[in-house]
C-alpha cells in the first residue's frame, strides 16, 4: 500500500525544517507527479523572522513566489526538485494550480461544514489544505477555474457574494510543511493517499461548498443588521 504523505503539526514545527521541506518537495513530484517550485522563506532577524524577500509588510511571509518567472521554474521531476530545495533548504514548498490539478478556496469555517457535508453523501475527495490564515483549498481536476462560476450560478448564488474562489492556470498553492510567516504552517485537512490519487471534478463537490459558503454569507448578513 502507497504510504500516506503526511506532515508533522504546526504546533510540533518551532521552525521550518530544511530536511522536511525537501523530503516532501521530492515526494510531491515523485509520488503524486505534482509539479513544485521553491518560493520565499523565513530569515531570523532582531529575535524574529521575516520573508527572504525583504518586505516588512509581506502579506504571506515565506510562503510566495521568489522570482517573477516561477512558472517556468517548476518541475514534476523529483531530481529537480532535490536540486532546487539543495541549493535553499528552507525555501518553501509551491504548486502552481492549471496544471495537474486546480483549487478551490473557501473559509474554513465553511470548508469543515463542507467536508462534514460531503462525508455524508460518500463524496471521493481529493486533497485539502487548511493555511495558518484560515482558508482551506479542495484540490480538483484541472479547468474548474473555468467552470465554477456557472456551475455557483446553476446553483442559485451569485458568485461574487460568496467567499468561494477557484485557483487555475497562474495561480499556486503553500504545500504543507510551508509555514507562514510566525503564523502556523500549512496542514493537511485530507492528506494525499492512495485512495485519492484520482481527483473529483469540481461538480462533484461545488454544490456542498457553495451551500456552505452560501450559508457563511447568510450568517454574516444577519450580524450587520
Amino acid at each position: 500500500m502507497e504510504e500516506t504523505i503526511g506532515v508533522t503539526e504546526a504546533a510540533q514545527i518551532p521552525k521550518q525544517r530544511g530536511e522536511l521541506l525537501l523530503d516532501s518537495a521530492v515526494r510531491y513530484a515523485e509520488e503524486r507527479h505534482w509539479d513544485v517550485f521553491p518560493g520565499t522563506w523565513l530569515e531570523p532577524v532582531e529575535g524574529g523572522e521575516r520573508c527572504s524577500c525583504g518586505a516588512d509588510a509581506c502579506p504571506a511571509p515565506g510562503a510566495h513566489p521568489a522570482r517573477p518567472d516561477w512558472s517556468t521554474q517548476a518541475t514534476g521531476s523529483a531530481v529537480g526538485a532535490r536540486r532546487m530545495w539543495s541549493k535553499q533548504p528552507k525555501a518553501s514548498i509551491l504548486l502552481p494550480t492549471g496544471r495537474t490539478f486546480d483549487a478551490i478556496e473557501v473559509s474554513d469555517s465553511a470548508g469543515f461544514l463542507a467536508l462534514a457535508r460531503m462525508e455524508r453523501m460518500e463524496l471521493t475527495l481529493g486533497p485539502v489544505t487548511c493555511t495558518p490564515d484560515r482558508r482551506m483549498f479542495f484540490f480538483v481536476l484541472p479547468g474548474a477555474a473555468a467552470k465554477v462560476p456557472d456551475l455557483v450560478r446553476k446553483l442559485g448564488w451569485v458568485p461574487s457574494a460568496i467567499d468561494l474562489v477557484t485557483r487555475g492556470e497562474g495561480h499556486f498553492v503553500a504545500a504543507p510543511p510551508t509555514r507562514v510567516g510566525g503564523y502556523g504552517a500549512v496542514q493537511w485537512a485530507r492528506k494525499p493517499t492512495a485512495a485519492n490519487r484520482w481527483l473529483p471534478d469540481a461538480e462533484e463537490l461545488i454544490s456542498a461548498l457553495a451551500y456552505a459558503c452560501g450559508r457563511e454569507a447568510a450568517d454574516a448578513r444577519s450580524r450587520r443588521q
